[in-house]
């Protein structure tokens, strides 16, 4: 009973496709939310944790051939070499994550905001600032996570590693494939990974309705 209790224990929360959507929609309607609809569709599209996300600085994403960091032409990079992950002081080896074309022209769009608006694009400085200019901070952006998810008209509140679990979630449904999915989650062990081969809600109910009855 024991085994069977584990084998059919609930996967982790994660948001619905709707949620997603109506995440996206509602931080991406608004200006003045650009930049936190960039934070979490890099969070949908590597699965980075908060504190990666928060710690990545102009010169980890962006660079052009011969311009810099701080060039005016400077793009993001396709890959990001991560200088701070989980266990990161630990550990000798890198990390590296790969990031959609999506994602990648936003954060370009971003880029160029930043630079309208003055904020610093030295290598070292932050992408994601505060109003004060200063790094955001994981207290403010899991306030920002909660305001847009009350704007989009959630009917529950998650907490911002949702996304993470989302992105695993999004691309084990489909692929298939569990050694690819432990690659992009950075896991050290794959049973880790196993979580998001569990039934979410939505695949339930899509097997239901499919039912012949």
């Amino acid at each position: 009973m024991t085994a069977y209790a584990h084998s059919t224990r609930r996967p982790p929360k994660s948001l619905t496709e709707q949620e997603q959507r109506l995440l996206l929609k509602a931080s991406g309607e608004h200006r003045a939310g650009f930049r936190d609809h960039v934070i979490f569709s890099i969070a949908l599209g590597t699965g980075l944790r908060e504190h990666e996300i928060l710690a990545l600085d102009v010169g980890d994403v962006f660079g052009g051939a011969g311009g810099g960091a701080g060039a005016s032409g400077a793009k993001a990079r396709r890959r990001l070499q991560l200088r701070v992950f989980k266990r990161s002081s630990d550990s000798p080896a890198e990390q590296e994550v790969i990031l959609p074309d999506v994602v990648r022209a936003k954060l370009d769009k971003l880029y160029r905001w930043k630079k309208r608006n003055g904020e610093s694009l030295a290598a070292d400085a932050p992408i994601f600032v505060s109003r004060k200019g200063n790094r955001l901070s994981a207290r403010q952006l899991r306030e920002r996570f909660h305001h847009w998810q009350e704007r989009a008209g959630f009917e529950r509140r998650l907490g911002f590693h949702a996304l993470r679990h989302t992105a695993c979630s999004n691309l084990y449904r489909r692929t298939k494939n569990l050694r690819l999915t432990q690659r992009f989650a950075r896991h050290k062990s794959i049973v880790t990974t196993s979580i998001y081969t569990h039934p979410t809600d939505e695949d339930l109910v899509r097997a239901v309705l499919d039912l012949p009855c």
